[in-house]
């Protein structure tokens, strides 16, 4: 016993356990190196040397798997996320997608999980809160939006060696609800572009029907970027939505900034697409060559009308006087659109879904749809199988009902047996 009482040096590098002059029994391990050089040696104290020995060989588990914590300060759920949504992830994403990130973090993620110490959060704690947020009313949308935020936000303390692992990988993510995709059918295509002939900027809707840009490449889209005399355009930037602060000096009563007198917009009105998978050349049908090329004429000619009134801005689709018409007037349009070609009401994003699925029936391989698409991966192509499986299947019923042709439906003179395949001309 004099022996374990006493403290043996162990070579570097080596853990160490002992018995301290306070009657307790403490461990060190090192785990790696601090970022000044030293190495990084941690201190662990029990009442028992087994429980101590515990402790070195949980401590030496982690180091071996990588998964220790950097020395400090613990981080709690919310320092950590306040400082991601503020430091980290806007070198990585584009303002849009920061809306959705900041909306999670601080209406949803800080109050309901905040307190935890970042390298204590356990999956069960993170579906406990899952089930809160629907029971408080939040749509299954809303809780699997903010799974995938904070998802995102704990890989990056991962990366960084804030966490072990990411306990969200482990949680069961909310389940979605998922929106239906009910493209628009080939006669309500064709109905709504009859209907957009009467309007101008009616090549808008074909370009949505046809190619599946997103609204916000729509309205970012200019001339420069279209090529009549190749057959293709560049998807290169996208139009946001406009944030805006509070510019008053006294508060004006408003809640909401975008009803402030002297609003400020807080983001830029137009950047590059989300993603390089969203930067992408697409090739115009030969309709729509010609349909952009009477559009191009149109809008000269609109322009020269305008005068002093036109405001330059190259864009393909811009309102009476040059500039980018807003989102909302775009929805309203697209509604408008709707009713008078008396076509089922929709989302304006039904459009791109209409064109995914037209390319997955034609069997354009889905690598190439991902990319005339502008998908970064595979995934929203599966979203589309179900709806490409039915259609394939229909075709299939009727191809089935031409060639197997029961005898009782064939002509007279016919003397091929019932069920017999009808050969081709």
């Amino acid at each position: 016993m004099a022996e374990d009482k006493k403290r043996t040096r162990q070579p570097n590098g080596r853990s160490s356990i002992y018995l301290g002059k306070d009657g307790k029994w403490h461990g060190r391990v090192t785990v790696g190196t601090r970022d000044d050089g030293t190495p990084d040696r941690r201190h662990v104290e029990r009442k028992t040397r087994a429980e101590v020995t515990s402790a070195v060989r949980e401590l030496e588990k982690q180091r071996d798997a990588k998964t220790m914590r950097k020395p400090g300060k613990a981080w709690t759920v919310k320092t950590w996320l306040t400082h991601w949504i503020e430091n980290v992830a806007p070198l990585a994403v584009n303002d849009n997608t920061m809306v959705g990130y900041r909306v999670a973090v601080r209406k949803h993620l800080i109050p309901g999980l905040g307190a935890h110490r970042l390298d204590r959060l356990k999956p069960e704690h993170i579906e406990v809160f899952y089930a809160n947020m629907q029971a408080n009313g939040s749509k299954p949308g809303t809780a699997h939006q903010v799974h995938r935020t904070f998802r995102t936000a704990l890989n990056e303390a991962v990366r960084r060696g804030h966490l072990g692992k990411n306990p969200v990988q482990l949680a069961k993510a909310p389940k979605t609800g998922e929106y239906e995709v009910e493209p628009y059918s080939v006669q309500e295509v064709q109905r709504l572009l009859k209907a957009a002939d009467q309007h101008r900027n009616s090549a808008r809707w074909a370009v949505a029907l046809a190619l599946g840009l997103r609204q916000g490449e729509v309205l970012g889209l200019k001339w420069e970027d279209v090529d009549l005399e190749g057959g293709f355009l560049v998807v290169r930037r996208s139009r946001h939505r406009p944030q805006y602060a509070h510019g008053c000096a006294e508060p004006c009563g408003r809640k909401a900034a975008g009803y402030c007198p002297e609003r400020r917009r807080t983001n830029a009105e137009l950047s590059t697409t989300k993603s390089r998978a969203g930067r992408r050349a697409v090739g115009l049908p030969e309709q729509l060559v010609d349909l952009l090329g009477a559009h191009l004429k149109a809008q000269e000619a609109e322009r020269e009308s305008a005068g002093k009134h036109w405001e330059e801005n190259g864009l393909v689709f811009p309102d009476e006087h040059g500039r980018s018409p807003s989102h909302r007037r775009d929805w309203s349009e697209w509604k408008a659109l709707l009713t008078e070609a008396k076509v089922r009401n929709g989302r304006l994003h039904d459009a791109r879904h209409t064109a995914a699925t037209v390319l997955l029936i034609l069997g354009v391989p889905e690598r190439a749809v991902m990319g005339l698409m502008g998908w970064s991966t595979t995934a929203m192509a599966a979203r589309y199988q179900h709806m490409v499986d039915a259609v394939r299947t229909d075709i299939a019923r009727q191809v089935d009902g031409l060639i197997w042709k029961p005898e009782t439906d064939r002509p007279d003179g016919d003397d091929g047996a019932a069920g017999a395949l009808v050969p081709a001309n």
